[in-house]
């Protein structure tokens, strides 16, 4: 009876070694994937840097690469405490997985307070880098950004094309009598941006009235 105990006792221990060590795998590649996407923001996305009146963009991104290194750290930790069996190392390790949870539910409670109060702000902030400093002298990285991020995501001004009639550079008359930047176009063409924007919505609301009548003379006739 006492043999069996120490077997079923060390067969269990056996089993959440292992199992400790797949959750620690997982941890290690989810700790690289958010440092990937950190890494991946500050090498593809620094153009937008210059749209934004704060750091928040480069500190969010600086803090998810920090932050992946961290639970790569602590899922390594947790490998050699685990085959090792160092209770100071599962003390250690224990602590910063305690910390990295505690700080993941201050960072959701966080970021549910102030979600709508920053979407505002960086809006409002977009909205007005557009208007202010598009196609300034100096401003070239701004002008850059704006016609790269209106064609990448295919909008036009912060919230809508409206945005852009109280820009600086669309009232001059430099803008050669634009409406909106020729970046808002579809297919950019020379001076596209005369046309007025949305037209595509107009035809597209007249061709649905159309359609729904085609229907209902058809439906009506006997077959």
């Amino acid at each position: 009876m006492r043999e069996y105990t120490e077997k079923k006792e060390t067969c269990g221990t056996i089993c959440l070694k292992y199992l400790l060590f797949i959750f620690n795998f997982f941890f290690w590649l989810a700790g690289g994937a958010v440092m990937a996407v950190g890494i991946w923001t500050l090498a593809e996305k620094s153009d937008y840097i210059s749209l934004l009146s704060s750091n928040t963009y480069m500190a969010t991104a600086y803090i998810l690469v920090v932050a992946g290194v961290v639970v790569m750290v602590t899922g390594i930790l947790g490998c050699c405490a685990t085959f090792k069996e160092r209770r100071n190392l599962l003390r250690v390790y224990f602590i910063l997985l305690l910390c990295i949870f505690l700080l993941e539910i201050i960072a959701g409670i966080l970021a549910y307070i102030y979600y709508q109060q920053l979407s505002m702000e960086l809006k409002q902030n977009l909205k007005d880098t557009m208007t202010q400093k598009y196609r300034k002298e100096g401003e070239e990285s701004v002008t850059s950004a704006v016609d790269k991020l209106q064609q990448e995501f295919k909008c036009c001004g912060s919230n809508n094309y409206t945005d852009w009639s109280d820009s600086l550079w669309i009232k001059s008359a430099e803008s050669g009598g634009r409406r909106v930047p020729d970046s808002c176009c579809k297919t950019i063409t020379d001076a596209c941006g005369k046309r007025d924007h949305p037209s595509n919505i107009y035809k597209e609301i007249f061709g649905m009235i159309f359609t729904c009548c085609l229907y209902k003379s058809l439906k009506s006739e006997p077959y």
